[in-house]
């Protein structure tokens, strides 16, 4: 890293603000502190730890509590809307509007203490160094701690990033239960939210959006880089196939014979391996559950019944595929003489972020000398809500192994804390110099 030189009046000179030694070790150290203080924030109900901090639980409102008093602390404006999303305002100069920078607050069922709290970690260290530095920002800059993303106990994804984006309401919130039988709005009104108790969550307000995660993926590792920019997150298509043969006695029933469903499945597995493989990256295709009938050791399985996840960041690349799958399937099925029945239940639009916000995020990897690359998300994020309302961007930051929503999730601190740099760096550009958006 290059050092640090501040000019008089806060501008920067040419050379990197946030990759001195200091503020390194400064980032790392208050990166590791917040996260262990929102890590003992959980309901852990295994013997593996992790972190389990379900929505409108007491964890996660004890969790947003700390979060808005960590705020407040480091002088920002705190407030809440209506379905907990909290928000931390360092309030500009101007009255245009805001830069967000944050991740969501809760966790899947015995998680990681990184994957979303380090967005908000992130967030928080960024915006409170770049004011006790340079003061007040001319763009209003917000850190936000979004109160959902997981879908781990209603069956509803992104309600916290969903609502602020127009794309979520409370119509469903009596419909979605929890496996007790709690209502959404029941489990809203039991920490104190719900329509009408803080501000609308609807905003319009927004300039852009800058999410930092962990990668969940093992590329950056891999290659030895310490930075992701994201070019966009994968679009994704999931279908339910189910193949029909006969069954019949495994040792009576001659192989030319057969109709085995079991058999005429996996040569459709294999296949899309193969042809998955052969186009490379960044497809990829995930045969995630498989089921056959009567699954017993002595019969010819008569009904085999899986899932095929495609995700690509290109649509076009994507549909291509999916019509390939269907139609390779198909041909394998009648060679085989067996039913195919299929079914589509997911289809989601690869979500591109924006060029603008992703050109500076390279500048500031190049101005800290963070080795860096381009590369797709493929897992969902919040950032996909937000790309409805305003411009996005999402910033990588290595993680151990590839292994994520696990007690074994763990990034290096170093790591860490050079995620919060391009951050500040970014942020320092969006709201002290007010770079066109």
């Amino acid at each position: 890293m290059r050092e640090m030189t501040v000019m008089e009046g806060g501008t920067l000179n040419e050379t990197a603000l946030f990759g001195h030694e200091e503020q390194l070790a400064y980032f790392e150290r208050e990166a590791v502190k917040l996260l262990d203080e929102l890590a003992a924030f959980t309901r852990t109900s295994g013997e593996g730890g992790g972190v389990t901090r379900l929505l409108y639980t007491e964890e996660w409102l004890a969790a947003q509590r700390h979060l808005e008093s960590r705020m407040a602390a480091c002088g920002l404006e705190t407030a809440f809307d209506e379905v907990g999303n909290l928000f931390g305002k360092l309030r500009g100069e101007t009255g245009l509007p805001s830069v967000l920078a944050g991740s969501h607050i809760d966790t899947v069922v015995e998680g990681g203490k990184y994957d979303g709290a380090f967005g908000i970690a992130a967030s928080l260290i960024a915006v409170d160094y770049l004011r006790r530095v340079y003061g007040r920002p001319k763009r209003t800059v917000e850190v936000v701690s979004l109160c959902e993303e997981e879908g781990s106990r209603f069956p509803l994804a992104y309600w916290g990033s969903g609502s602020i984006a127009g794309m979520r309401g409370f119509a469903a919130a009596e419909e979605l239960r929890d496996a007790g039988d709690v209502s959404l709005r029941e489990a809203m009104r039991a920490c104190g939210f719900g329509e009408g108790t803080h501000r609308a969550a609807r905003r319009t307000d927004i300039a852009a959006y800058v999410e930092v995660h962990v990668e969940q993926g093992a590329v950056l590792e891999k290659e030895g880089l310490k930075v992701g920019v994201v070019d966009a997150i994968a679009g994704q298509r999931r279908f339910f196939f189910e193949v029909g043969g006969e069954a019949n006695h495994a040792g009576t029933t001659p192989m030319h014979m057969r109709r085995d469903a079991l058999e005429g499945a996996c040569a459709m597995i294999a296949a899309l391996q193969a042809e998955a493989v052969r186009l490379g990256p960044p497809l990829v295709a995930t045969v995630g559950r498989l089921h056959i009938q009567p699954n017993v050791s002595n019969v010819v399985p008569g009904k085999a019944e899986f899932t095929v996840d495609i995700r690509h960041a290109d649509e076009e690349a994507l549909d291509r595929l999916a019509k390939w799958t269907v139609s390779a399937f198909g041909d394998i099925a009648s060679r085989r003489k067996l039913e195919l029945r299929h079914s589509e239940w997911l289809r989601e639009a690869p979500v591109p972020m924006d060029g603008r916000l992703t050109g500076y995020l390279d500048d500031a990897c190049a101005e800290l000398d963070v080795p860096f690359r381009r590369m797709m998300s493929g897992a969902g994020h919040d950032a996909q809500m937000f790309r409805h309302v305003c411009p996005t961007a999402m910033l990588f930051v290595p993680s151990r192994g590839g292994i994520s929503h696990s007690p074994e999730e763990y990034t290096p601190p170093r790591e860490l804390a050079v995620g919060v740099a391009v951050l500040a760096r970014l942020l320092y550009r969006l709201g002290y110099e007010e770079a066109k958006l």
